[in-house]
């Protein structure tokens, strides 16, 4: 296979609102926890080709190409391998029967299928439990394979022969043209049989999974300019959302480097409350109600729990179950993508104070107010104690919404959240009627606006910092919250600077590693995010020619499927966690906010 085979770009995603599984280009699933999202891997080889383990499915023939795409408007994956004696095509769905199944069984179901002449398809089943420091045990049972290990209880049935190879399992079967083989792996209970497949049951499964995706996004409200594009962004938002309990996690990846062969390699399948608020955001603007209030439940329970610790009522991060993770931990044994190490688990972020995640969180609670059912009596008494909280901390030095790992700082886009904090909370009181220490609220918003243009301002541009020299590209924030007019001349200063500064064609990164020192060796990508943002702010500033075209030249960056990951790098590959929801929801608000201005 070509070199572009091996990039983060080449996979697509399924999942079935639990967990999530990536496949490669070739074929492979080359990732996947099975339970959920942040459960020990069974298969990892995208972060170790060798010890990981992988499900790789392939025809004997050899391959000219291959292609993939995802059947519309859902979340099939489709895989085809051109040869020269035919062409066969990979379907891989993770089954949803419907919303909020109770009987839901957690399955990767890959259907094969021979449209062109014919093959022999070869595929091996190497299951590594527990990230790979486990080993997994096959035995025959009626109806199949059971694979158990450590924790790990998986069933395959086929209807191919299935064959015991040490620890793996291989089958190969020749299909003619029309024929189709199934495999289907089944996360067992620990006290559950496996219940084999069968060509008619898949297909029904197939087919209720093709329409629960179909329903769910007939149920967007974009019509815009860019519909193919939001529409895969929601679905991928939708496919990181953990459905029995609200949670949208970040990404469904862990230690995808943000700079090949460096340690910039994190954790992300947790719950950040920074992305999952814009994440939010982004659905309510999509007219996803249901998730919005889904995730809203989950938000009130830790709302409710006022952690604190010198942190405040917040974490940054949380596992699904509501939890802040476990202690950040590096697995020695694995290589790491493409040699990038080490590879973490955990997320040592989970212990800062970033004081940006209460403007966040609390604007979209502002944001559900106004365009879902309304926050209920005890929600609205943790959004008081969380705003008096902020009233108290806004000035504190923080790691920032950067999460930066070198000395805290007095964060501009800190200060900027904790302004909006204070602002929503007082728009919700005054909408409602409800109460609260309103002029106290208003007294210190108003401080906090004014230590800014004071402290933050060099007479340019708004800086990362208060009474810094460096830039940063969270500040193009700043119209997009209503903390200051898009064509104030103080923001299109701070857009022109940013623009000489920061962006490389429409590219841009967070800020400069070199002048703002981040704790971390190496470099990163520009992060996608942030191009998004300066599309939005080019877009409010009158720029429509402008952000048109930024726009545009940011679509090229997706991968085959329409997917991104957290970065792109100088020479336009894809780094970082994939994909992430971050950069679909900025992508999101940027285009419904380009196309209401477009007209």
């Amino acid at each position: 296979m070509a070199d572009t085979d091996n990039e983060i770009a080449a996979h697509g995603l399924i999942g079935d609102l639990r967990s999530a599984a990536v496949v490669a280009q070739d074929g492979a699933v080359v990732w996947f926890c099975p339970g959920r999202f942040d459960a020990p891997s069974v298969f990892a080889s995208i972060l170790d080709e060798e010890r990981g383990g992988a499900w790789t499915m392939t025809p004997e023939e050899p391959v000219r190409r291959t292609q993939q795409f995802y059947l519309p408007d859902t979340a099939i994956l489709a895989t085809r391998f051109l040869t020269d004696a035919g062409v066969v095509e990979v379907h891989d769905f993770m089954p949803i029967a419907g919303p909020h199944d109770p009987d839901h069984r957690q399955r990767i179901v890959r259907r094969v299928q021979v449209v062109r002449g014919s093959a022999t398809v070869r595929t091996r089943v190497a299951v590594r439990p527990d990230y790979a420091r486990a080993e997994a045990a096959v035995r025959p049972v009626e109806g199949g394979l059971l694979i158990a290990g450590d924790a790990t209880r998986l069933g395959l049935s086929a209807t191919a022969d299935l064959e015991v190879d040490g620890h793996d399992v291989v089958s190969t079967c020749h299909l003619e043209l029309g024929d189709t083989a199934l495999y289907v792996l089944e996360v067992l209970a620990p006290d559950a049989e496996l219940r084999p497949c069968g060509i008619d049951d898949t297909a029904a499964l197939f087919d209720m999974t093709s329409q629960f995706w179909r329903d769910w996004i007939s149920r967007s409200t974009y019509r815009g300019r860019w519909r193919e594009s939001v529409n895969r962004s929601a679905i991928t938002l939708k496919l990181l959302t953990h459905e029995p309990s609200g949670a949208i996690v970040a990404a469904a990846t862990t230690s995808l480097p943000e700079q090949i062969g460096g340690e910039r390699n994190w954790d992300y399948r947790y719950v950040w409350i920074r992305d999952a608020a814009f994440s939010l955001y982004a659905l309510l603007a999509l007219g996803f109600t249901d998730e919005a209030a889904s995730f809203m439940r989950w938000l009130s329970e830790r709302l409710g729990e006022d952690a604190d610790g010198g942190l405040g009522p917040l974490r940054v991060m949380y596992d699904i179950d509501g939890s802040p993770p476990e202690t950040e931990i590096e697995l020695d044994h694995l290589a790491g993508y493409r040699g990038s190490r080490p590879v973490r688990v955990g997320n040592a972020a989970a212990g800062q104070l970033q004081l940006d995640i209460y403007g966040e969180i609390i604007d979209s609670v502002y944001l559900f107010d106004k365009h879902g059912t309304g926050i209920s009596h005890d929600a609205w008494a943790d959004v008081s104690r969380v705003a008096d909280w902020v009233a108290e901390n806004w000035d504190r030095p923080d790691a920032g919404m950067w999460e930066i790992r070198g000395d805290v700082r007095e964060h501009t886009t800190s200060r900027l959240m904790c302004w909006v904090a204070l602002e929503r909370t007082i728009r919700i009181a005054r909408k409602r009627g409800l109460p609260g220490d309103l002029v106290r609220w208003s007294s210190v918003r108003d401080e906090i606006y004014e230590r800014i243009h004071a402290e933050s301002w060099n007479g340019t541009a708004f800086t990362q910092e208060a009474n810094g020299t460096a830039l940063d590209a969270g500040v193009l924030l700043m119209p997009l919250v209503k903390f200051i007019s898009p064509v104030d001349p103080r923001f299109l200063s701070t857009l022109q600077a940013i623009e000489d500064r920061l962006v490389t064609d429409s590219l841009v990164l967070r800020y400069n590693s070199d002048e703002s020192p981040d704790g971390i060796a190496g470099d990163e990508g520009t992060f996608t995010l942030c191009s998004f943002w300066y599309v939005e702010a080019l877009t409010r500033s009158g720029r429509l020619r402008d952000a048109e075209i930024a726009f545009e030249k940011m679509q090229t960056y997706a991968n085959h499927v329409g997917l991104f990951a957290e970065q792109i790098g100088a020479t336009g590959e894809q780094l970082g966690n994939f994909p992430q929801a971050f950069t679909h929801l900025s992508m999101i608000s940027a285009a419904i906010n380009l196309d209401r201005a477009l007209g």
